[in-house]
C-alpha cells in the first residue's frame, strides 16, 4: 500500500511539473504512456527490451562466473592475491567508458565486443565481494572436511557454497545494478538495436516523450527482476541471520 501511494505521489509530482514545463522538455505522464502503447503496439518495445535484457543476461552471468572463481582463488591463496591485486586496482578504478571505446576499437562494433565490455566493467566487482566471502571462510569447517575426507563436490556443496551465498547475494545485487546502466552506454555507443540505442535516437531528434517511453518500462523491468527474482535470493541465502540463537527468545 505505501508504495502504491509513493508512486501515485511520484505521479502527481511529474504531472504538477509538466504544467509548468514547456511539453517539448517536459511531456506529462499521458503523452509518455501514449507513446509506450504506441511503440508496443508495433512491436518494436519489446524487441529492444528484450535485446537489452539478453545483453544484461549474457553480461552478468559472464562477469559473476569468472568473478566468483578468481575472487575465490585470490581470497584462499594469497600468492595469487597478490600478484593479481594490483590488476585488480586498475580495473577498480578505469572508466567504463573507457573501456568500453578500447572494446569496440579493438574487436568492432559487434555483439561480442558489447558484452565483452559490459562484463569486463562487473568483473572486479565481483572479485572483491567473493575475495572478501572466501577470506571469511570459517578454517575449522575446512578441518573438519579434511578428517572426513569428504570429496571436492561435497565440499563445495555443504560447506564453501553455505558461507558465501550472502556474499554471492551481495555480489548479484550491486553487480546487475551496475551491468544494467552500462549495457545502456555500450548500446548507445555502438549498437543498432536496444533501449540505448533508441534513447540516442530521441535524444539526435530531442524527442523527450520517446525516451521517457524507453527508459520508463526498462525501468519498471529491472525493477521487477530486483523485487521478484534478487530480494527473494538475498533473503533465501540469508535466511539463517534471522533465526534467534538456540536458547534464546523463550525469556
Amino acid at each position: 500500500m505505501i508504495r502504491l501511494l509513493s508512486l501515485a505521489l511520484l505521479l502527481a509530482f511529474w504531472q504538477g511539473a509538466a504544467l509548468f514545463s514547456d511539453p517539448r522538455r517536459l511531456p506529462g505522464p499521458l503523452p509518455v504512456f501514449e507513446a509506450i502503447a504506441h511503440e508496443a503496439e508495433s512491436g518494436a518495445l519489446f524487441t529492444n527490451l528484450a535485446a537489452t535484457l539478453a545483453r544484461v543476461a549474457a553480461a552478468f552471468l559472464l562477469a559473476m562466473s569468472l568473478g566468483a572463481a578468481l575472487g575465490y582463488a585470490m581470497g584462499r591463496r594469497p600468492a595469487l592475491d597478490r600478484l593479481f591485486d594490483p590488476w585488480l586496482v586498475i580495473l577498480l578504478n578505469l572508466p567504463a567508458l573507457v573501456v568500453i571505446v578500447l572494446a569496440y576499437l579493438w574487436a568492432g562494433l559487434t555483439e561480442a565486443a558489447a558484452v565483452g565490455a559490459v562484463a569486463l566493467n562487473k568483473l572486479p566487482n565481483a572479485i572483491v565481494v567473493m575475495r572478501e566471502g572466501a577470506r571469511a571462510l570459517d578454517h575449522e569447517l575446512d578441518e573438519m572436511a579434511d578428517v572426513f575426507r569428504l570429496r571436492p563436490a561435497a565440499r563445495l556443496r555443504h560447506i564453501v557454497l553455505p558461507q558465501l551465498a550472502p556474499y554471492i547475494a551481495a555480489a548479484t545485487r550491486s553487480g546487475l545494478s551496475l551491468v544494467w546502466k552500462i549495457v545502456l552506454v555500450v548500446e548507445l555507443i555502438g549498437r543498432s538495436n536496444g533501449v540505448g540505442f533508441e534513447i540516442n535516437m530521441a535524444f539526435q531528434l530531442f524527442d523527450v516523450r520517446l525516451l521517457l517511453a524507453y527508459a520508463i518500462p526498462f525501468v519498471l523491468l529491472m525493477l521487477a527482476v530486483e523485487t521478484l527474482l534478487v530480494q527473494p535470493f538475498e533473503r533465501h541465502v540469508s535466511r539463517w541471520r534471522r533465526r534467534p540463537a538456540r536458547g534464546q527468545g523463550f525469556a
